[in-house]
């Protein structure tokens, strides 16, 4: 008996460093605390998926609070990054060193994902930098920031949304993207309709001859999307996520955790990434605001 465990511990040990080579570690980075309490709780919206992600074998999740890392060599490991955190000239992704480093990992491979105010970062490097690690982003005079009810009707058929089904819901979902010349590797996930009243005034966040005139023309807007690079590396952008309480519904959740194991490199089962969220869990974690 113990001539056989020499012999198999060596395929042993093997199937052991596969099986830990094929698990992927996941970033979450969560901004400071920002807007209303149940808005923007970016610290306990990352905790909250990652508690689901981390119901998914062979997936490891970190959660860096209230900004960008202090120790970066988490990051220098990661799959897959996402940042959920206000945006414009207070992006914690924006600095020049943490845009060459953000650079370097993507160049590697490492999948990049944004969400909600997250896509918005300054016009020029941060742009250029954004659709190179996600494919679009919102840019000021261009995009805009309303809030309504988006009726996501028909979803595209991609890895992201597996098990997902058409639905409705209230949220301030940006559109209008600026998006990489030809939508070159973007592939729109979620699209709708956006009502006339969702443009507001020339400014920049509400409204501009260019939107304006797709809206009237009745054009689908692009809420999340995709990016394939052309080294294989992958990135997502997510506009929603403004309201702590979306997280509850379980399509608007599952096409989240799904972009983020796809992100990876990891596989998305074919019903999706299954988890459950209740009353008591939304209420943990919240940012202390007035």
């Amino acid at each position: 008996m113990n001539s056989l465990r020499l012999l198999l511990l060596p395929w042993m040990l093997l199937a052991t460093l596969i099986a830990n080579a094929a698990d992927k570690s996941i970033v979450l980075i969560a901004g400071t605390p920002s807007h209303a309490p149940a808005e923007h709780e970016f610290r306990a919206g990352c905790l909250l998926l990652a508690d689901c992600l981390r119901q998914v074998q062979g997936i490891q999740v970190t959660v860096a609070s209230n900004g960008w890392p202090a120790d970066v060599s988490v990051l220098r490991s990661a799959d897959a990054i996402v940042i959920y955190c206000d945006g414009g000239d207070g992006h914690p992704a924006i600095r020049p060193e943490r845009l060459k480093l953000l650079d370097e990992l993507a160049a590697k491979g490492v999948g990049i994902g944004a969400a909600h105010y997250g896509v918005e970062v300054p016009a020029g490097d941060p742009g250029f930098a954004m659709l190179r690690w996600t494919g679009g982003y919102f840019e000021k005079f261009w995009s805009i920031n309303p809030t309504w009810t988006a009726e996501l009707k028909a979803l595209p058929k991609h890895a992201v949304t597996r098990g997902v089904k058409p639905f409705q819901i209230h949220d301030e979902w940006y559109y209008h993207m600026r998006f990489t010349p030809d939508m070159q590797g973007v592939t729109p996930i979620l699209s709708a309709v956006a009502p006339k009243n969702t443009v507001g005034p020339n400014g920049p966040h509400s409204g501009n001859p260019f939107v304006r005139a797709e809206v009237a023309r009745g054009d689908a807007q692009h809420l999340m999307w995709v990016l394939n690079r052309p080294n294989g590396g992958r990135g997502f952008g997510f506009t929603g996520g403004h309201y702590h309480k979306n997280w509850a519904d379980p399509d608007f959740r599952k096409l989240v955790l799904n972009a983020i194991v796809w992100l990876s490199g990891a596989d998305v089962p074919v019903d999706g990434i299954e988890s459950s969220v209740t009353a008591e869990q939304l209420q943990q974690n919240l940012d202390p605001k007035k």
